[in-house]
């Protein structure tokens, strides 16, 4: 392959096989268990990267199957994801996840910036109870359950939550082991068809693990359990703030 070949081709790794397909990314009854929690304010801080602000020490557990994803395949997530705020605007940082996909390992890091570990999730119905579970090789490190369908959720909220701004902070190290993009990315959900959305009582159980430290925000109170179904398309995402080089950072940067 000549020169003009190689950057007509690239796109992702490997060159000639890509380990994901390009976009756009769609996903079809993609089906949320989320947990919502209050946490030690003091964790929060040493996680979330400025410029991100936090509003409330919270997390939301969140357990995601998604049997009909274009690209990705069929598979199960979990991971925490915090609420936070960008030049006042409210959001979501997502500070882990763990999954069992390795296609959606790769696009989600490489194109993103997600940060995407492989481990064993699993989201199913156990007769009256919805039940996430997620282990790290062989340890228990998750475990989350829900009465099955017991109320109608405000559907309004749901989709008001899903339009707003999800945050990431992508890293891709140099040859030599530095930084070579350090960078805040904003994304958002498109075309959202929520097909149900349900509350109903909830817990949550951390375990710790040290090569995926959810217990490093730890469960001081499960405040909201929330089921939902959805379609909707994974946007691709923009840079809002360069670490490396924040002078010429996003046009939202203050």
């Amino acid at each position: 392959m000549n020169i003009s070949e190689v950057k007509a081709a690239a796109f992702a790794m490997p060159l000639t096989s890509p380990a994901f397909p390009r976009g756009p990314y769609q996903f079809v009854n993609r089906e949320f268990l989320v947990i919502t929690y209050r946490t030690d304010p003091a964790a929060l801080r040493a996680v979330v990267p400025e410029p991100l602000e936090i509003s409330e020490p919270l997390v939301r557990f969140e357990f995601i199957r998604m049997p009909d994803s274009t690209g990705f395949g069929a598979y199960t997530e979990a991971g925490q994801i915090i609420p936070v705020s960008f030049n006042g605007a409210p959001g979501s940082y997502v500070h882990g996840m763990y999954l069992n996909d390795q296609t959606a390992i790769a696009g989600g890091r490489e194109l993103w910036g997600f940060p995407k570990k492989r481990a064993a999730p699993r989201l199913a119905v156990e007769t009256d109870t919805l039940v996430g579970t997620l282990d790290y090789g062989t340890v228990r490190i998750a475990t989350a359950t829900m009465g099955f369908k017991h109320r109608p959720a405000d559907q309004a909220a749901v989709l008001a939550a899903l339009a707003e701004p999800n945050f990431l902070l992508k890293i891709i190290p140099h040859v030599d082991g530095s930084a070579r993009i350090c960078e805040l990315v904003r994304y958002y959900t498109t075309g959202v068809t929520l097909k149900g959305a349900w509350t109903a009582p909830g817990s949550l159980e951390l375990h710790p693990h040290a090569l995926a430290q959810l217990t490093d925000l730890p469960v001081l109170k499960v405040v909201s359990a929330l089921h939902f179904l959805a379609d909707l398309t994974l946007g691709l995402g923009e840079v809002v703030y360069d670490y490396l080089e924040p002078l010429i950072a996003g046009p939202d940067r203050k």
